[in-house]
């Protein structure tokens, strides 16, 4: 007799927008299938956790990943949105303070990626910087509103995404928002260029990881089968 083994349950939040569905315009869920695919990929089941929805899915979950997205509610870090913070989604915003604060307490492993490394960081009592382009330092940092560009990363040795990737990779640059200020996480990387914070983590959490750029995008396989890992191992 063989017995099977269950593909641990990775959670993805997904965010909720007006968007074309064959020939109507129609509220709905949307999430580029990076996500899935890497996860299926590197032996996970994904499950997509809209947002306004109860915390309690996490009792289900294995592992958590909050995926990219629109801009944070600058009065989430304490200031007023500048110009180019026009894309905000505040029940977004709640439902996604909700699964992090409750990933960390049932400790389930977390990965944040783009936005939601931003918001990890921002629960951290961290801070961001609104626009990099009009923000010194930073004006040439790397793509956004569409635009794709790349960059070197700098991981700091001895953390556990040095473990998983390395003193140094490549990451994509898509955002035009960018962490200030990581709070009470450690800081595990910075962009080579411009030394952008670009990697946190929490270190006495089994895997509580945050990145700047989409690893799924570029084929950073190794950091998704780390959390699905120790997903398995929860």
């Amino acid at each position: 007799m063989t017995t099977t083994v269950r593909a641990p349950i990775i959670g993805i939040t997904t965010p909720a927008r007006q968007t074309k569905w064959a020939n109507w315009d129609l509220h709905a869920i949307v999430l580029p299938t990076t996500y899935p695919n890497m996860i299926r990929k590197c032996g996970g089941n994904p499950l997509l956790i809209p947002p306004g929805g109860d915390v309690s899915i996490l009792d289900c979950l294995d592992a958590l990943v909050v995926a990219g997205g629109p801009d944070i509610d600058p009065e989430l870090y304490g200031q007023v949105a500048g110009e180019f913070s026009d894309d905000i989604y505040p029940e977004q915003d709640e439902s996604e303070i909700a699964l992090i604060k409750g990933a960390i307490e049932r400790e389930i492993p977390l990965l944040g990626v783009c936005r939601g490394f931003q918001m990890m960081c921002i629960l951290a009592g961290g801070s961001i910087h609104q626009h990099l382009p009009k923000t010194q330092g930073f004006e040439n940092h790397g793509g956004w509103n569409g635009v794709v560009s790349e960059h070197g990363v700098e991981v700091v040795e001895g953390s556990h995404l040095c473990k998983i990737l390395g003193k140094s990779v490549t990451a994509n640059s898509t955002h035009h928002q960018g962490v200030s200020d990581a709070g009470s996480l450690t800081i595990s990387g910075y962009s080579s260029h411009d030394g952008l914070i670009e990697a946190v983590e929490m270190p006495n959490h089994k895997f509580c990881i945050g990145v700047q750029w989409h690893p799924e995008r570029i084929g950073h396989h190794e950091l998704y089968k780390a959390l699905i890992d120790a997903a398995r191992s929860s």
